[in-house]
C-alpha cells in the first residue's frame, strides 16, 4: 500500500512538471533561432513559440516566428511572444501587441519590426521614428503578401 502511495505521488509529480507550458528565458549569444540558425544577441526583437505541449521553439525576430509558422502545425501552437521593444528581454503575447514596422529602428533580420505591449506605447515610437503599426492579425496579412 505504501509503494502504491508513493508511486502516485511520483506520478502526480511529473504530470505538473512535464506539461508546464510557459515560456523558456532566451539565453542571448548561446541560443539559435530555429528558423535561420543565427545565433540570438539582439535583445529587442527576439521571439518565441510555445506548443499545447511546452515545446519551446526561440527565434531571433518576429519576422523569423512569423515565417516558421508556414512549416508548422500551428494549431499545436499555444503561445506567440515576442520582446517587448521597451523593455528588452521582456517577452509579451504577440497576438495582444501592436507591432511598428520603421525603417528607423533596424531589426535582425531586416524587417524592420518591433513588437510593443500597447497601441499607445507603439504610437509613441511611431511618432518619433515614422513607420506604420499592425495589430497580430494585419502583421500576419502583410507577411503572406
Amino acid at each position: 500500500m505504501k509503494t502504491l502511495k508513493h508511486y502516485s505521488i511520483i506520478v502526480l509529480l511529473l504530470t505538473f512538471v512535464g506539461c508546464n507550458i510557459s515560456p523558456k528565458p532566451i539565453d542571448y549569444g548561446n541560443d539559435g533561432c530555429h528558423f535561420c540558425k543565427m545565433t540570438i544577441v539582439d535583445k529587442v526583437h527576439a521571439a518565441e513559440v510555445v506548443t499545447k505541449k511546452g515545446k519551446v521553439y526561440k527565434f531571433d525576430a518576429t519576422e523569423c516566428m512569423i515565417n516558421f509558422m508556414d512549416e508548422f502545425d500551428t494549431s499545436t501552437i499555444k503561445l506567440y511572444l515576442s520582446n517587448n521593444y521597451l523593455e528588452p528581454e521582456a517577452l509579451i503575447d504577440a497576438t495582444e501587441s501592436t507591432f511598428l514596422i520603421s525603417e528607423n529602428i533596424p531589426s535582425p533580420m531586416g524587417a524592420f519590426l518591433s513588437a510593443f505591449k500597447t497601441k499607445t506605447e507603439a504610437e509613441t515610437k511611431q511618432a518619433e521614428k515614422g513607420g506604420t503599426l499592425y495589430s497580430w492579425e494585419e502583421l500576419l496579412a502583410h507577411f503572406k503578401d
